[in-house]
Formats: structure tokens, sequence, C-alpha cells
């Protein structure tokens, strides 16, 4: 057990360079910082939606159909939602369900799975809806700032993000 506590704990704590990372690499690609940041957002969404694995096929749908597509935005987002995040994602969707529509006498996080019932797969769908799209917003924001940041940084001052705008 505690291992496994000592494992996403590393993961945690180097998620911020990975993020960074895959961000400077996804720069690196001829994309604008809002392309960048939009690929990022659909990937956060994607991935925190309880899509039953089919990430990676919806994302190779849009790598291949959407030639603005950031692929190493989609990744990154791979990345940031791991499953120990998804866990986490999840269980705070059943409590925003809950906490929105009220809660089931009984029921709890653990009971929480596409065979349990009709109550608790709605709370899990909507707080899960809600928060896919909140952490999509906020992955739009933060991605587009240090996407920008990262340019202005490389680029000396030079303003290279006029031309997304």
């Amino acid at each position: 057990m505690r291992e496994r506590v000592a494992t996403v704990r590393a993961k945690v704590t180097a998620l911020p360079t990975r993020v960074r990372s895959g961000i400077e690499r996804a720069i690196a690609e001829d994309h604008t910082p809002n392309e960048i940041a939009v690929s990022f957002a659909f990937g956060a969404l994607v991935t925190a939606l309880p899509t039953a694995g089919t990430a990676f096929a919806i994302f190779a749908l849009v790598a291949y159909f959407v030639d603005r597509a950031s692929k190493l935005a989609l990744v990154a987002s791979l990345v940031v939602f791991n499953p120990p995040v998804k866990w986490a994602v999840y269980g705070a969707s059943f409590w925003l369900g809950s906490f929105l529509l009220g809660p089931i006498p009984g029921a709890s996080v653990s009971d929480v799975s596409l065979n349990a019932g009709f109550d608790i797969v709605l709370r899990q769908l909507l707080g899960n809806a809600i928060l896919a799209v909140a952490l999509a917003a906020l992955g739009y924001v933060v991605t587009l700032s240090l996407t920008r940041l990262h340019q202005k940084r490389e680029f000396g001052g030079l303003d290279v993000v006029a031309a997304d705008d």
C-alpha cells in the first residue's frame, strides 16, 4: 500500500514538469497559442468525461481530420488526466452531482459504476459534465497563458501572439 501511495505521490509531484515539457514541445510545432490551447482544452474535456477508454480513438480522429489540432497538446491532456487524477475527478463528480440533486440515502462514491442505479449514474454524469467543462475552460486559459508567456520569452518579447487574435 505504501508503494502505491509513493507511486501516486511521485506522479503528482512530476505532473507540473511533464505538463510544462509537453507544452514546450507543442509550442515547437507550427501552431498558434490559441490552437494549442483549444487542442488541450478539447483533450481535457474528452479525458475528463467517462469515455470508457475511447479517448485515444477520438484523438486519432481529431488529429487526422483537423489540420490545426496540436497533437502534442492532445497527448498532454492524457498525461494530465492520468488514471489516479481521473478517479479523483470521478469522486468529485459524484459529490457535485449529489450536492446539486441531493444525496441518495446509503450511497457513496464506492457505489458509482455504470451498473449502479439510475439515481447514482445521473449524479455521476451531471457532476462529471460540469467538471469536464470547467476543467476544459481552465485548461484553455492556463495553456493559452503559458504558451504566450513561453513564446514571449523564446522570441525576446516580439509580438508573435498577435497572429492568432
